[in-house]
């Protein structure tokens, strides 16, 4: 089992013990993240930026670690969140095996990672992991909060559970709730970590690594993370050149085949199966309907926010835009000057991570009235 944390990395101690919502305690637990721009005297230009499941704490590029980070494209100079207004941060989250507290972290009180001994994780707590940076740098109310993915999940869980956090709110392909078919593909992603042998019930290690189920975990979401329309774009029915074709008569035939196995084993030694496991979990039992009687616009009606922006791609699958059209509805219900945009693009889920061009100019017009 092994963490994988970026250099330049930054730590946050969290209280401890650490109570997590569905029980259980963490010991000396802690939270990474990183830092960008200069934070104003009146600590009013703040930032925060809560991910999805597995991206670290390295959105951008900065002085101690000048690699490209997962969100290159929308943060830093003269960027659409611009680090020459902005003072932002980026956590990791609880949870996650990229320097925040985790499954694969070593157990203090037993010399031992965590695994399945980790406490249930829920995407609130991960929220309330995330306040606790922020009010350790000196702010009091951030400008701005964006989340996206889980991190949209994880943004609306913090400001329901600390009113007044934030003065604005961008959500980002984000729900208050997980739907069916997502709950579904994440359910049979689990499945495929579970039953891989080498899973050994959590008690795996570099040695003996449920690869195999990492892979179909990871192709699984890869697929649900784009569109059919790019999928067809991109690779139509093109096969393997026969030096490239696998060799096995069920093997590798065509180019999308091998795209996705590419990818999964570039992942899977990269991010730890348990953490995946809890993770995936937490937006499965997220749903802001607890809060308002079985109504989730009637719970997200419950969060007081001044301007918000709830923006998705009409090709997603995964957080269809129907659910940032709902994060709107349920904010405005609330009172907020809230809006939605949903973009034409082809690339699905994934498109806030790689299409700029259409993301970008939404993000930095909201801001820029700010």
């Amino acid at each position: 089992m092994t963490e994988f944390i970026p250099p330049g990395t930054l730590f946050h101690a969290l209280p401890s013990p650490f109570a997590f919502k569905r029980g259980g305690t963490l010991i000396d637990g802690r939270v990474a993240y990183e830092t960008w721009g200069t934070l104003d005297a009146d600590a009013g230009n703040a930032i925060l930026i809560v991910t999805g499941l597995s991206p670290d704490a390295h959105a951008a590029s900065n002085a101690a670690n000048p690699a490209a980070g997962w969100w290159e494209g929308m943060v830093g100079p003269g960027k659409p969140i611009d680090t020459e207004r902005w003072f932002v941060i980026c956590v990791n989250s609880l949870g996650s095996c990229k320097g925040s507290t985790g499954p694969a972290s070593i157990n203090a009180a037993t010399g031992e990672p965590y695994r399945l001994t980790f406490p249930e994780l829920s995407v609130e707590d991960g929220a309330r992991a995330s306040v606790e940076v922020v009010r350790a740098l000196g702010i009091t109310q951030l400008a701005c909060l964006v989340g996206n993915s889980m991190g949209g999940m994880t943004a609306l869980a913090l400001l329901l559970l600390h009113p007044g956090i934030a003065r604005s709110h961008v959500n980002i392909s984000g729900s208050a709730q997980a739907l069916p078919f997502s709950i579904a593909i994440r359910s049979l992603q689990r499945e495929a970590i579970r039953l891989d042998p080498q899973w050994n019930g959590g008690q795996y290690d570099d040695d003996h690594y449920p690869e195999s189920g990492m892979r179909m975990a990871r192709k699984l979401g890869v697929i649900t993370y784009r569109s059919a329309l790019e999928w067809d774009g991109r690779f139509g029915r093109v096969r393997l050149d026969s030096d490239q074709a696998d060799d096995d008569p069920f093997g590798l035939e065509f180019q999308v085949e091998s795209y996705l196995e590419g990818h999964a084993r570039r992942f899977v030694r990269f991010f730890d199966p348990n953490c995946y496991l809890y993770l995936s979990r937490s937006m499965d039992w997220f749903d802001l309907a607890d809060q308002g009687d079985g109504d989730v616009l009637a719970g997200l009606a419950r969060i007081k926010v001044e301007k918000a922006l709830a923006i998705g791609a009409n090709t997603d699958i995964l957080f269809p835009v129907q659910q940032q059209q709902q994060i709107a509805d349920g904010l405005r219900a609330g009172g907020a000057e809230a809006r939605f945009i949903g973009l034409d693009s082809p690339q699905g889920h994934d498109a806030f991570l790689v299409d700029f061009e259409r993301f970008g100019p939404a993000v930095r017009g909201f801001l820029g009235e700010l």
